[in-house]
This record gives C-alpha cells, sequence and structure tokens, in this order.
C-alpha cells in the first residue's frame, strides 16, 4: 500500500485545549488527594493521546472545522469514566469512544460534501501553488476514498495504514481477535484498491467528454 497515504498526513493543533469542566467532573465523589491525582491523569492522558485522537477523528470523517470540538467530546467521556479506565488501557478506551463520537458527527452532519481547504504544510518551506493544488487534491481524494469505507475497515484501515500501529495494538485498541483486524485490513485494502480503480475510471470517463 505504498500509495495509501497520498503524501499527506494531518496535523493535530500545536497544543490540546483545555477542557472546560474537566475539574469538576474529575473531582466529583473524591477526595481532595484522589481529585489531584486524577486531574494530573486526566491532563496526562490529553497531553499524551490528543494528537492521536485527533488525527483519528479527521481521519474517521470528522470535518477540520469540528475536530477540535469532537476530540473534547472524547476527553469530556474520559473524565467522566477515569475511575472505570484501566491502567494501560486508556488509549483503546480513547479510540473506541473516538469511533462513537465519529459515528455521530457523520450521522448529523449536513449532507454537503466538506472540501478541506487545511492543508498541513512545513513551516519552514514556501511550497509554490502547483503544490499545494496537488496536495489539496490529494486530501479530497483521500477524504472521499475514506468515506467511501464502512466504519468497521476504516478503523482499522486508518490505524494500520495512517497511523502505522501493528495489528496487535490494533486488536487491543479495538478489542478484536488479531485474526479479525488481518481480515478486516484485508477487506478494507481491497476495497480502497476498488473504490480507487472506479474512481480513476470515473475521471477518465469525465475527461473524455466534450
Amino acid at each position: 500500500m505504498g500509495d495509501v497515504g497520498l503524501g499527506l498526513t494531518d496535523a493535530a493543533p500545536s497544543r490540546a485545549r483545555d477542557l472546560p469542566g474537566s475539574g469538576v467532573a474529575v473531582a466529583m465523589a473524591r477526595t481532595p488527594a484522589a481529585a489531584r491525582a486524577a486531574d494530573a491523569r486526566l491532563r496526562k492522558l490529553v497531553e499524551g493521546q490528543y494528537d492521536f485522537i485527533w488525527r483519528s477523528l479527521r481521519r474517521l470523517g470528522v470535518p477540520e472545522v469540528d475536530a477540535d470540538d469532537c476530540a473534547q467530546q472524547v476527553f469530556l467521556v474520559a473524565s467522566r469514566k477515569l475511575d472505570d479506565i484501566v491502567i494501560g488501557c486508556e488509549r483503546p478506551f480513547l479510540f473506541s469512544t473516538a469511533l462513537r463520537v465519529a459515528s455521530d458527527a457523520r450521522r448529523t452532519r449536513s449532507r454537503r460534501r466538506e472540501v478541506f481547504e487545511d492543508v498541513d504544510e512545513p513551516r519552514d518551506t514556501a511550497p509554490n501553488p502547483e503544490q499545494i493544488a496537488e496536495q489539496r487534491r490529494a486530501r479530497a481524494l483521500l477524504d472521499e476514498v475514506l468515506d467511501s469505507l464502512p466504519m468497521e475497515l476504516r478503523a482499522v484501515f486508518v490505524l494500520f495504514e495512517l497511523e502505522e500501529l501493528p495489528s496487535a495494538e490494533i486488536a487491543e485498541v479495538l478489542a478484536l481477535p488479531i485474526g479479525t483486524v488481518a481480515s478486516r485490513l484485508r477487506r478494507a485494502r481491497e476495497e480502497f484498491q476498488r473504490i480507487i480503480t472506479r474512481m480513476k475510471a470515473r475521471d477518465a470517463f469525465d475527461g473524455g467528454k466534450p
């Protein structure tokens, strides 16, 4: 899958936003010492996993303009359920929550197709207009392909091909047997190639119209 990434990366904001009310949620029904420990754990969780969750939400179909809000929803859920999250299993919990948040966002957003104008450009270079236009076309293509994948295939595909997680970690994140991960990844790759082939045929047909 050498061309899966299409030369693009989604870049999360440079810092995670503070979560309004998180301290209140963490402090409820705890002693002061326990509340401080829980708040420190939550802040560490946000600092360590925010970029991963933000990128995951984008690749699961959340428009860039909504990614910050959806990421905050994920961490607000985590703040409410912090005592139930087993230490060491934070990432699987967060990603499963991100899947639900992304699914809700996809169901409730308008039908109009978003054209993403955000392009992750290195800050120390000055790409020419042709390069910017090409990256925007590639981003739009990747978004269209990912939007066409069923969510169960898309999640595995995103984690393996774009986040570059090993199959064992994906199995842990998604709470799936590793054999199921392998099966879904194979199906996702096959579907990815079918979609690309169909889109190329469509573009060739449109290009041949008088």
